[in-house]
């Protein structure tokens, strides 16, 4: 199946994997060493084929946040997935008429358009649109 023949509003991808560290600096470092991850705040970008699209380049990211973030709040958790969505606006309708908890906040970026969305456990899903 083609990807024209998809309804829009799916997730395609994982865009992201983000946890809390009590020491985020030290683990950076850790990851840097041992795996060759890059120690930057923003993460570690593991690059990959649309598979689609083949001349679309993607990136998922990889990134330790300080334990005192409050980037993934209201949840709880110490992690928190981002996933990569082909039409923001069609999965959040999509998930408004399931009843699934959204977030209200959205943003924009040159990189891409956020909404969050919470699974019923009280999880802190982001969803990422990345730009055309």
């Amino acid at each position: 199946m083609s990807e024209n023949q998809w309804e829009r509003g799916r997730i395609i991808g994982i865009g992201g994997i983000f946890f809390k560290s009590p020491e985020a600096q030290q683990l950076r470092d850790w990851y840097h060493a041992q795996l060759g991850f890059d120690s930057s705040p923003h993460g570690f970008g593991f690059l990959w084929r649309d598979h689609a699209r083949a001349e679309v380049e993607r990136r998922t990211v990889w990134s330790v946040f300080s334990q005192s973030s409050s980037y993934f709040d209201p949840s709880k958790a110490p992690f928190m997935i981002n996933y990569m969505v082909d039409d923001l606006d069609a999965f959040l309708n999509k998930m408004k008429a399931r009843g699934v908890q959204i977030d209200p906040k959205r943003e924009s970026h040159a990189y891409g358009r956020f909404a969050w969305i919470f699974d019923p456990d009280g999880n802190k899903i982001e969803l990422w649109e990345p730009p055309a």
